[in-house]
């Protein structure tokens, strides 16, 4: 037996790196097998970091709140047994040439960033200012555009191409892109008998990422009505069965991320992404569906493959995602990859609601309440007024590529989709 190096994880396809919340464990304690050693945060998703071993940890060599790559080592467990063997600090990596001629900035941002802060920085912007040898201090004097002049990614990024007053020259050829003008917040005092809540480090996460969005992407959004009676009334006369036969419940979302993977498919340009100048269609259609957490913050599981899979496999993997949700037991891969996302704001009752975009994504639906009201059916007779069971969808999209007759025709296939549900189909 001998001392066990535990690595900082994978914790999913696009993560490199993670932020060490809370240790549960110090130097000295006692560990067994499966015991959960430290929390880390992702920009993506919390995890519990297990220990594979039974032992004591010797040597913690991050604090809380450090940002550590993939695969580095970050704790030491000593198993026991006559072989086991003193701890050693990991050896630095060899320093090549190139990093030799460059100034000794590197230690100073170490040394920086081991110092406290009165500021919240999130750990990608800590992450980017370490990448870019930018001390703590320096990051301190950098004005954010976010709430309370938190600093975001991208101040942090225009800070970094302006830094040091450097003046880009462009080839002729090259497009010049206008950068946004940064809006600055306007300061809020508390008054007597108001409750100030620090918000938690997902509801910071969420309200960053939203800023972004609408800096991003100059939003429009295209509403349409869709007469969804062939579904609610399948939906009424297939449930108990299916709850009966599969053990779950059939809601109406997986029924509407059906119609959407459907319609992506035909129109590539929704389920894309911008890069510049550059237009990224997506192959796989990855439907993001968000859901609201029981501490009120939200996320978006994704379903992978929609397109490719028939009712059942989405409404299994639709009841699935929604459940771990609920039980904050959903996995980083869970919530990466989407392509195209859909909000339910029929959960509340809202009759609809003007969704932000989810980035890198151009288009979002929203999906209103269902509600019976009279409505005017064409028949051979002519003209009939019924009651039906109406939805307002309405979608949001980023105008940079979508415009409205390309949004237009796409939500207008959902609705003929949706429409055209066949009230006999088995599933």
């Amino acid at each position: 037996m001998a001392n066990f190096e535990l690595v900082m994880p994978k914790l999913g396809e696009s993560i490199i790196e993670a932020t060490i919340v809370r240790w549960h464990k110090k130097e000295g304690d006692q560990v067994t097998e499966d015991e959960s050693i430290a929390d880390l945060a992702t920009d993506k998703v919390d995890s519990e970091i297990p220990s594979p071993v039974e032992g004591i940890v010797t040597k913690l060599f991050f604090n809380e709140g450090d940002v550590v790559p993939v695969g580095k080592v970050i704790a030491i467990i000593n198993m026991g047994g006559a072989d086991s063997v003193p701890v050693s600090t990991p050896q630095p990596e060899p320093v090549t040439e190139v990093q030799e001629a460059k100034p000794q900035v590197q230690e100073l941002a170490a040394l920086e960033a081991s110092k406290e802060s009165s500021r919240f920085f999130s750990p990608l912007v800590r992450s980017i200012a370490k990448q870019e040898n930018i001390p703590l201090a320096e990051l301190d004097g950098i004005a954010g555009s976010g709430k309370d002049n938190r600093l975001t990614k991208e101040d942090l990024l225009i800070y970094i191409k302006n830094r040091g007053n450097k003046v880009a020259v462009l080839p002729e050829s090259q497009p010049v892109i206008p950068q946004p003008s940064k809006v600055h917040t306007p300061s809020v005092a508390a008054s007597n008998g108001d409750v100030v809540i620090e918000m938690d480090r997902m509801r910071r996460l969420i309200a960053d990422h939203m800023v972004m969005s609408k800096q991003v992407s100059p939003h429009v959004t295209s509403f349409i009505e869709v007469d969804v009676t062939n579904i609610v009334r399948w939906r009424e006369k297939i449930k108990d069965s299916f709850t009966k036969r599969e053990g779950q419940k059939i809601t109406y979302t997986p029924l509407f991320v059906e119609a959407a993977a459907k319609a992506l498919h035909e129109f590539p340009n929704v389920n894309a992404s911008i890069d510049g100048y550059k237009v990224i269609q997506r192959k796989a259609v990855n439907i993001g569906m968000a859901a609201a957490l029981p501490d009120g913050n939200l996320i978006v599981p994704v379903i992978k493959n929609a397109d490719q899979k028939n009712l059942l496999g989405i409404v299994k993997d639709v009841n699935d995602l929604a459940d771990r949700a609920r039980k904050n037991k959903l996995n980083p891969d869970d919530i990466t990859g989407g392509t195209f996302t859909i909000t339910n704001f029929g959960s509340f009752d809202s009759l609809t609601g003007v969704p932000v975009i989810n980035q890198p994504q151009v288009a979002i639906l929203g999906i209103g309440t269902i509600k019976k009201r009279p409505w005017v059916l064409e028949t051979t007779d002519g003209d009939v007024i019924a009651i039906r069971h109406i939805c307002m969808l309405s979608l949001s999209y980023d105008h940079r590529l979508v415009d409205g007759a390309l949004a237009g025709q796409f939500i207008k296939r959902i609705q003929q989709l949706l429409e055209g549900f066949d009230v006999n189909m088995v599933i």
